[in-house]
This record gives structure tokens, sequence and C-alpha cells, in this order.
């Protein structure tokens, strides 16, 4: 059966897709596979020929077997004068997937193979379109590996690289040919540092990206570097690479030759003048260091006054200082370097904005100031130089965040590479000391994951549990050597996907920065680095707290991100977003009414509608312990609350979240920050008197918001979608982005297990009644028991006989729980 589908295709080369040339092409189903019954596949494999009759029944007999478990078609986009659409048509029916020839007549190729690629994914039925060669210099098990990793990993574009990993070009005939290739790389990417920084392959002819994410009419295809232009066109994309070799040509031959390398450096020109917007931001950046140096001056003066004449400590002196050359900067900067449709907002709101920046970064320069004057500095010069040290750091959080962030042509790479390497074996590099091994503290968490660690994760204190042997952990955390010694230019995520499959984050800073490696086992070991064990609240967040979220689900239970008190013995859950109030009114329900304390920011749950404690110490601010009349720190707690409080508030994570974005060490500047300022925590009993339950079946939960008071009911559906998507906001800093999608746990990969918790969660919600309650005034407090008190009596009847062992003891036997491990 033959149908038609509406493409367009270059009539001309560098035509426009919506330009006169543009021309209807047919699509031709050649039958085949499970899916000609009409089921609409995953996966498109797109594949340009030419002239490759000789390749086809080669390429079909092993490609079509490796891309049937993905759910595939594929689609020849054919430029030939030979029989290779009829070689095709032959093979087709003989298929495991269904095949598709989309034939473009001699007079419809512009853009040579690129163009190909474009009229194809135009006709694609799948939502992902995977493009290789048809000579098979792309193995067909590499290929599909490719798509696969793509589909998985929740990126844009997967790209398979020569010169990453155990990547590599031997299937270049010729040491011509490979220097042509690796001169060819190196243009581009000198044409092109910043977009093509995370990618070591730019000119592959082997990648797989997600359709929606690319704009089709974006593209001007020239010749065969079409993922050049895709890389370059779509500068936000997320890019991850698979290490593959390239195989020698079986049959044909290429198509590469003279006239083909002068339309690429042609084309490349054309590129780079397209894309050409770094002078704008080289004229701003000029602009603002001219105010910075008239600010350093005012800051200068300002610290003189205080310390010199004075004699205000000079620490005390810098702050004070930074105030002034803050105003005198931002007056400057935004009626000189930023005018018109380039400011962002109200004036009070870019203020607001750029003080809270400067007054961030003061938070990281006294330190540093310090240091320079304990070193022997003068304190002016060491003042001076500190605020020249932040200057680009400065410049791009004003550019990005304050004045520009929400125009849509400020568009940048994903800071971190991430490279699957299928071949590699994760080898441990030489340790520079020898290390114990012991795990010195051990965990139980909800008797359903126990942990071993070398380092003291202070929120887990509450899961204690010495008496479990070293052997018997599920995840141990040691202290190593993690990454190779010198520095690198850009973090990066590897996948050793060998027989002992593994993941290294490395930072900027070779072995001094914030490093680890996972591997996969059972038992998962972490291996952190130095820097990382200095600071175990890092640790513990980022990366174990991801570990222990997928390897409970595996066990089916849940990670929820939410608050649980049980209230005469009634459980009731809270959920909120970042910084609503939602600690606060945990205090004041425990205070005011009673109950007992289960957790305030992650719940174990399971699909019973059963909720265990997960008693992590609370993070809070000045104005929570007022609300609640905590009365039991001492002054020193509260002098250090005010800067802990600031640092570690919503503003900060977003300040922080912000400059993720950018090539910096965001981990290693988290965990510093954390060892400065450690985040202010307290377990709940040292501000409220309370005691803890174990566990409890939720009958309600309440989703508090600020705003116009209001109260409705969610149904299941949007109470599920709702708890998912804030459960997630829960994991939003780097490098969990990355982490998480390279996961496979209990024979799981991660979109199994996201699947799976949708299930435990489904489970838990349908016998609780969800609501969302907003108020104005803080009163949620005061609302929740007053919506309980109707439904409490008739509760306690029905729950009593259940909860009876929980409120005779508050500390945990997971071995008289359900779910719990043997």
């Amino acid at each position: 059966m033959t149908h038609v589908i509406n493409s367009r295709t270059d009539a001309r080369e560098g035509d426009h897709p919506e330009d006169p040339g543009v021309q209807d092409l047919g699509v031709q189903d050649l039958g085949g596979g499970a899916h000609g019954d009409g089921a609409v596949p995953r996966l498109t494999v797109l594949v340009p020929t030419r002239n490759e009759q000789e390749s086809v029944p080669l390429l079909l007999a092993r490609l079509s077997p490796a891309v049937a478990p993905l759910g595939a078609e594929i689609l020849f986009v054919d430029d030939s004068d030979d029989g290779t659409v009829e070689e095709i048509a032959a093979l087709a029916p003989g298929s495991r997937v269904p095949v598709r020839v989309l034939h473009r007549p001699p007079g419809l190729r512009g853009g040579g193979l690129s163009g190909a690629v474009v009229a194809g994914t135009r006709v694609a039925r799948g939502d992902w379109v995977l493009v290789m060669d048809g000579d098979l210099q792309h193995p067909p098990g590499a290929a599909a590996l490719l798509a696969r990793t793509a589909m998985r990993e929740g990126v844009d574009i997967a790209v398979g690289t020569r010169y990453a990993g155990t990547g590599q070009s031997e299937g270049l005939a010729g040491a011509g040919r490979q220097a042509t290739s690796s001169t060819a790389t190196r243009l581009v990417k000198a044409a092109f540092p910043r977009r093509l920084a995370t990618v070591s392959d730019p000119l592959s002819g082997l990648f797989a990206f997600r359709k929606d994410a690319i704009d089709t009419a974006l593209l001007r295809p020239v010749g065969f570097k079409i993922l050049l232009e895709i890389l370059v066109r779509h500068p936000a994309a997320r890019v991850a690479e698979v290490a593959y070799t390239f195989a020698p040509r079986e049959a044909g031959r290429s198509k590469a030759s003279l006239r083909e390398g002068i339309a690429f450096v042609r084309h490349v020109g054309r590129l780079r003048r397209g894309v050409a917007g770094g002078q704008r931001q080289l004229l701003r950046m000029s602009a603002f260091g001219a105010v910075g140096l008239s600010g350093v001056a005012v800051n200068t003066a300002a610290l003189w006054l205080f310390f010199d004449l004075l004699g205000v400590h000079h620490l005390v002196g810098a702050a004070l200082a930074t105030q002034f050359s803050t105003a005198w900067n931002f007056v400057l900067t935004d009626a000189a370097v930023y005018r018109g449709g380039q400011r962002k907002g109200t004036w009070y709101g870019r203020a607001g904005r750029f003080f809270a920046m400067n007054n961030l970064l003061l938070v990281a320069r006294l330190p540093l100031l310090q240091w320079l004057v304990l070193a022997g500095m003068g304190v002016l010069t060491a003042n001076a130089l500190s605020l020249m040290l932040l200057f680009v750091l400065r410049f791009l959080i004003s550019d990005r965040m304050i004045y520009r962030g929400d125009e849509k042509k400020v568009q940048r790479r994903d800071p971190v590479r991430m490279l699957v390497d299928p071949d590699a074996e994760s080898a441990a590099e030489a340790p520079s000391r020898k290390r114990s091994v012991y795990l010195p503290y051990r965990y139980d968490v909800a008797g359903t994951v126990t942990i071993g660690s070398q380092i003291r994760l202070p929120e887990l204190e509450f899961f204690r549990a010495q008496w479990i042997p070293d052997a018997e952990v599920d995840i141990a955390v040691r202290v190593g050597d993690v990454g190779r010694r010198m520095p690198r230019r850009r973090a990066a995520l590897t996948e050793d996907r060998g027989e002992s499959a593994a993941l290294r984050y490395e930072e900027h800073l070779g072995r001094f920065g914030a490093n680890f490696r996972v591997r996969l086992g059972p038992p998962i070991t972490v291996e952190v680095g130095p820097l990382l064990a200095r600071s175990p609240h890092v640790v513990y967040t980022n990366v174990v707290e991801a570990l222990l979220r997928f390897v409970l689900i595996s066990r089916g239970r849940m990670l929820l991100h939410s608050a649980c008190v049980e209230l005469d013995g009634h459980g009731v859950m809270l959920s909120a977003l970042t910084d609503t109030g939602k600690t606060a009114t945990v205090l004041r329900l425990l205070r005011e009414h009673g109950g007992r304390f289960l957790s305030d920011d992650m719940t174990v749950v399971d699909a019973t509608g059963r909720a265990v404690c997960f008693p992590k110490p609370l993070t809070i601010s000045a104005h929570t312990l007022r609300a609640v009349h905590a009365e039991d720190l001492t002054k020193k707690e509260w002098r250090r609350l005010n800067i802990q409080s600031r640092l570690h508030s919503k503003g900060g994570r977003s300040i922080a979240l912000m400059l993720a974005r950018f090539n910096l060490p965001i981990m290693g500047i988290n965990a510093i920050t954390q060892i400065l300022v450690p985040p202010p925590k307290y377990s709940v009993d040292r501000l409220v008197p309370c005691r803890l339950g174990s566990s409890v079946e939720v009958k309600d939960l309440f989703v508090i918001e600020r705003g116009t008071p209001s109260l409705y009911d969610l149904d299941g559906t949007e109470a599920l979608e709702r708890m998912l998507v804030n459960t997630e906001d829960a994991y939003g800093f780097p490098p969990y982005r990355y982490l998480a999608p390279a996961l496979r746990i209990g024979g799981l990969d991660h979109a199994e297990l996201r699947a799976l918790e949708r299930e435990i969660l489904a489970g838990f919600l349908s016998g609780v009644r969800t609501r969302v309650l907003a108020s104005d005034c803080f009163g949620w407090a005061d609302e929740i028991p007053r919506l309980l008190a109707g439904e409490r009596d008739t509760a306690r009847l029905e729950e009593e006989p259940h909860t009876a062992q929980v409120r005779v003891d508050a500390w945990p036997r997971w071995g008289l729980m359900p779910g719990a491990a043997a």
C-alpha cells in the first residue's frame, strides 16, 4: 500500500523552507514489521541514501532486528539514480520494522544529504529521529544503543562520538581522511567555542534527536554536516554523547569531494555570521566594567572612612561599604548600560535584585578578604582585589537575571558534558593514599533501605542502626580519590556501561573538586572526593537522597516531598512550594494541638495509604521561630541564624540554580558555602515540645498556598500530578538532572522507576482526601484543626485499633510494620 504525506524540501541550496521552490513529495509505505497495522512508532530511523544499492541488503538485515525492540520504523530518503529504491522495496516485506521511502527526483535534491535529513524529519512519524548513514560505517548495534540512550537520558540530542571515551575513528580510510576530519572538527569548535563546548564530535553523521526539540524552519541545509547546523541553531538543546567505533566501509564508496569541502567551509562562515551576537554582549560587559571600576573607587573610599577614620572592624566596614558601592553601581548601570527595552521589570524590582546579588556575593567575598588580610595584604588593597575577582560573576548575574533574563534570544548550552561509554570498564583511579573501608555510620531507613557511610549524615541520624553489618548495607558511602588529577574545562558526567556499570561526576578543579562516583551494585557504592566529604549535607542532599528515592521505589515505597503529623490519631499531610510556610505551620500544629511529628520535608509512603516517619532536622528561618515562639536558641545561634536563613533562603537557592546554568563548579561552590555557613538545621524537639510518631494512616492531605482565602478538593488525577511535580521540584539542584536518568536499580531503568513511583503514589492517594487551602495571613495552623474537628470523632473510632501500637511506642520498630524488609 502506498500513501502520500505532504513534505517540503528545498529546491535550491540555501532556500528558506517557505520559498516557492518547496514541493510536495510522496512517501511510499513498503510494509514490513509489527507496526504495519497502524501503530505509531516511537522512533524513526532516518537513512539518507544515494546510490547505495550494494549496501542496502546488509543494512536492513542488521538494522531491522537492532531497532525492533525500540518501536521503530525505518525511513529511507533516497537521492539515487541506480536501483536503490527497487532494492529497498524488494527487501522491505521481510523487515521486522515498517519500512518507508521518500525518493527525491533530480531537481528536488537541494541541500544534499543535509536537505535529505530535513525532508525526512518533516515526514517522520516517531517522536525521536535517529540519523545514520547507509554504508554500515555507523554500526546498527551502536546506532540502536545511541537511540536507546537518547530516549532514556531525557536529552534533546544524542551524538555518536568518535573522539571521546572509547570511541574510535578507525573506519576513516587513510591518514589523509583522518587528518581532514580532525582539522574540520577543530575548525568548527574554534568557530563556535561556546555552542559546541560540550560536544567532541560536532560533525558526526550518527545522532538522534527529539523531534519536538528541533525547529526545521531554522535550518539551512547544505552538504553533509547537518548535525553542526542543528547544534548551532538550537543552543539551548540538552546534548549527550555516546562513544562508538566508526567502522570501515563494507560496500559503496565515499561521496566526499573537494567541492563538498569548499561548500562546508562556506557554510561554516554563513553559520558564524548568522549567530553573531557576542559583540553586543562584549560591549555591555565593557560598559559594566567601567561602571564597576568607579564602584571600586566608591567602595574603597567608604571602607577607608569606616576602617581608618571610624575604627570599625574591616569585615564590618567592607559590608557597609558594599551598600554604598551597590547603590552607586546600580544607578549608573540602570541609566547607562541597560536602557529602554533591555531592562527587565520595574526600577524597584531591579534595585532589589541588584542589592540581593551583591549582598549574597558579599558572603562569599568576606572569607576571601579575611584570608588576604591574614596573608599580609593591606585591607584596602585586599578589598579592591576581592571585588575585581568577582566582576565576571556579577556581570553574568546582572546580564542574565536582573536585566535580560526574560529575553527569548538569550539561550545557552547545558554546561555539563554528558558521555555514555558502553565499552568502558570503570576501573578505579589509583588512590593517592590508603584509606579504610570500614563504615562507622550505619542507618536503617524505614526498615526498607540500609545505608553505611564513612561520613556522618545528620539528616539520617534518627535512623542510626549500628547493628547492621558493613557487608549487608544497600548503599555504601566512602571517601576516595575520584576523577583525574588535573583541572578540566567544564563539569562532566560519564556513564561507564561496561561489565561494572558506574557513573562519574567530575568538576573543574580535578581531584580537589566536588567529584563523586556511583557504582550501581548491588550494593550501590558511592565514592566522594575529599571536598564533598567535608560537606555531609551536600553529600546527602545531592547524591544519597536521590539514590535513596529510587531504591525505595524499587521496593514498593516512595519518598514523597511533604510534611506529616498525627493529630489526635488522625494522619495529616501538608504539601507546599518552597518558603510558603509549611515548616511554621507544622511547628504551630505541634505546639498548639499536641500532635506527633513524623516529617517536615520528606515522608516515606506506600500504596496502602500509610506514611512512615522521616524526621530529618528542620531547616528554619528567624521568622519561623518567631511564629512559634521558640525560645531555646542561644544569642549566638540567633545571630548566626540571621545570616544562615538569608543565604539558604528561597532567594539564595534561586540564585544558585541560576548560576548552575553557567560553566561554574556549582556543586563545589555549594559544598564550600555549606562548610563556611552551614544551613540552619534543628531537630523538631529543640524547637517545640513534641513526641515523634513512627507511622500513621494518612486521611487528609492539604496543599497550602498563599493568596485569597479558599478551600477546594482535588480529584485523584489532579492530586497525583501535583504531588509528582512537587516531589520532582525538591530534586532540582545539580547534578540530579544528569544523575537520575542514568540510574538503573533493581533491574529497572529511570523511566520504569518513575512509572512505578506513579503507581505507588496513586495507590497512596486513593484513600486520602486532598484539598487546596489558601490563606492570606499564614493561618493554615488555625484552619486545619477546625476543618478536621467535624470528622475527628468518627475517624478516631475507626482508626483507634489500627494506631494503638503507634501511639504507645513512638520509636520505629520496622519489623512490625507493613512492607518492612525481612
